[in-house]
């Protein structure tokens, strides 16, 4: 009777033990700005890349299309393109003026003018800007690692 007892003490110990480590499992990442869950609290180490730099965003006569790294475009994601930085690096892109920051996937490659660094979808961009009626903004970039 006492190996019983214990044994089912012992299952149920495990279970909850079990249940609770995968209740409380952690995101390493989440595209955008907003976490997955009340959950997500990792913080992500972060590499300055540039500041001081200007992004825009692509316009929607762009969806569908295929980008250079092959994906399709799409407008309401969280990507962008750069004229370096490797396909798949996530960065994240902070409004100097106003604090506000999306973190996207480079996939793409442009913007192509000397005076933008990153163009960003759609989405990503009105996400970090007060005026959604400007087509650039001074931001910083940092590279996700």
């Amino acid at each position: 009777m006492k190996k019983g007892v214990i044994f089912i003490v012992g299952i149920f110990v495990f279970t909850v033990v079990s249940a609770f480590s995968v209740l409380t499992e952690k995101k390493v990442f989440v595209l955008g700005n907003q976490p997955a869950s009340l959950n997500d609290t990792v913080v992500p180490v972060l590499k300055m890349y540039k500041t001081d730099v200007l992004a825009t965003y692509y316009h929607d006569k762009f969806n569908g299309r295929k980008t250079t790294s092959g994906e399709r475009f799409d407008n309401t994601k969280y990507t962008a393109a750069h004229k370096s930085l490797p396909f798949g690096t996530v960065v994240r892109v902070t409004n100097e003026k106003n604090g506000k920051f999306v973190d996207v996937k480079i996939n793409d490659r442009g913007p192509f003018s000397k005076t933008l660094e990153i163009d960003l979808t759609k989405k990503a961009f009105m996400e970090i800007v007060s005026n959604k009626n400007s087509g650039t903004a001074k931001v910083k970039i940092e590279i996700i690692e």
